[in-house]
């Protein structure tokens, strides 16, 4: 509802205030005397175009303030774009200096003049001859007789089974697309799948198998350097211990002559007895060891399958068992996505959501339709058309997001003319009056 409105500077009023009582308001003057320019400074405070030829003459700006109490809806919209204001005012405003530059406000914030006037939209609507083109469309229609039915939350439960059948449905026809190339993404992930479960790649084992590889490899190396040691140290003729005897015998002589020697000789002593040990260890490590041909065959294998697999599948030898695992969760998972009968299952079950909730507002709307016509057509005789009906006329529809209805609105302005549709009354007074009272009627509903 419209509060007041104060207008600055605007065309030829200097200044006005003008508050307005519940119910109907009257304007009235002769021809010439501003009441268009009332009309027109509301609108432009509610996002129509304005240029530097609003402002008047000799001043620097114009500005226009609208007060209204805001309706249900017009608070969600000042909610959802953070407008809100105290006890469900609104406070619009609107300034174009003499540049034609122009400035907009709702509740003292800043905004668009898109937003202004998506808000306007939902505010007023101005009833003129062959000015009431939003009533003469379809949609505008259906949405006033859902207004007046109270059935807004039936659309919009509606519009979301809608939203929800038509995303089931996309997912549907998009998998179908895509079956193709996903089928042979699964044909390729199978055959990798496949190849490693013969493979099985077992965590840590590149590491171990070719470590193995190599010590077996060398096997002959080690052997033949093991005994070459013994031999250097024990078993040539002029073996390390040998001489190192002959050694240590002499310095025990010479120690005594000089006591000075025998630390010496001690040495080589403790020395002597090491290279024993030593030689020892080489022969226990001799009697242990053994060259495994066949092992070192069958790791040789591995090495080489391990290795092969790497290449063919482009990764690092130690990370093929990572490989067959995530390889197995993307194959599972394509599946299931590619799932086509899992798919169009939930497509079925939120068309048929979708069916059973448009056939119960079409039900409703036929009520609302009926009872409609009825209010609009008493308005109508009480607006000096004492033989005028109206009639709200559903029809089928294509399934959308408001439903499987189009409504019609159709009139007639005297006793014995059948309706016709509401956009080819030719009368212009007739056609004011009578949006004036499907408004009415529409409004007092809401």
């Amino acid at each position: 509802m419209l509060l007041s409105l104060s207008i600055r500077n605007f065309v030829i009023v200097d200044s006005l205030d003008l508050d307005f009582a519940p119910g109907f308001t009257v304007l009235t003057g002769e021809t010439g005397a501003g009441k268009s320019i009332l009309i027109d400074a509301l609108l432009l405070a509610l996002g129509e175009r304005g240029d530097a030829d609003v402002v008047r003459e000799g001043a620097q700006r114009a500005e226009i303030t609208a007060e209204f109490r805001a309706s249900e809806h017009v608070q969600q919209w000042l909610q959802q774009n953070d407008l809100a204001g105290e006890d469900g005012s609104l406070l619009a405003r609107r300034t174009v200096d003499a540049t034609g530059r122009s400035k907009s406000f709702i509740n003292g914030s800043a905004v668009t003049l898109a937003q202004l006037r998506d808000l306007g939209q939902g505010l007023v609507d101005v009833h003129g001859q062959h000015a009431h083109q939003s009533l003469l469309r379809p949609a505008a229609q259906l949405q006033l007789l859902d207004e007046h039915g109270g059935l807004i939350a039936d659309r919009h439960s509606l519009a979301e089974a809608f939203g929800q059948w038509k995303s089931a449905q996309r997912a549907r026809e998009e998998a179908e697309t895509m079956a193709a190339s996903a089928l042979a993404e699964q044909e390729r992930l199978r055959w990798m799948v496949d190849e490693l479960d013969v493979l099985r790649p077992q965590p840590g084992e590149w590491l171990e198998a070719t470590t193995e590889h190599k010590r077996l490899s060398h096997a002959a190396g080690l052997l033949e350097g093991a005994q070459a040691a013994i031999d250097t140290l024990d078993q040539a003729d002029a073996s390390a211990l040998t001489q190192l005897g002959a050694v240590h015998s002499r310095l025990t002589q010479l120690a005594a002559f000089d006591q000075r020697v025998a630390p010496i000789a001690e040495l080589l002593d403790t020395a002597r007895i090491q290279i024993d040990e030593a030689v020892a260890e080489l022969a226990r490590y001799l009697d242990r060891s053994d060259l495994d041909a066949s092992r070192l065959a069958e790791i040789d294998a591995r090495v080489a399958a391990l290795h092969a697999a790497a290449r063919k599948f482009k990764a690092a030898p130690e990370t093929l068992n990572d490989v067959w695992q995530s390889t197995q969760d993307k194959l599972r998972a394509l599946s299931a996505a590619n799932d086509l009968q899992a798919l169009r299952g939930v497509e079925d079950a939120a068309c048929t959501r979708y069916e059973h909730a448009a056939e119960r507002l079409s039900k409703k709307r036929a009520k609302a339709a009926q009872q409609m016509s009825v209010e609009v057509t008493r308005a109508m005789q009480d607006l000096s058309m004492p033989g005028g009906r109206f009639a709200a006329e559903l029809d089928a529809l294509e399934p959308g997001a408001a439903g499987i209805d189009r409504v019609e609105f159709l009139v007639s302005g005297h006793a014995g003319v059948s309706p016709k549709s509401l956009a080819k009354v030719a009368s212009g007074g007739e056609l004011a009056r009578i949006s004036l009272a499907i408004s009415v009627i529409a409004a007092s509903a809401t």
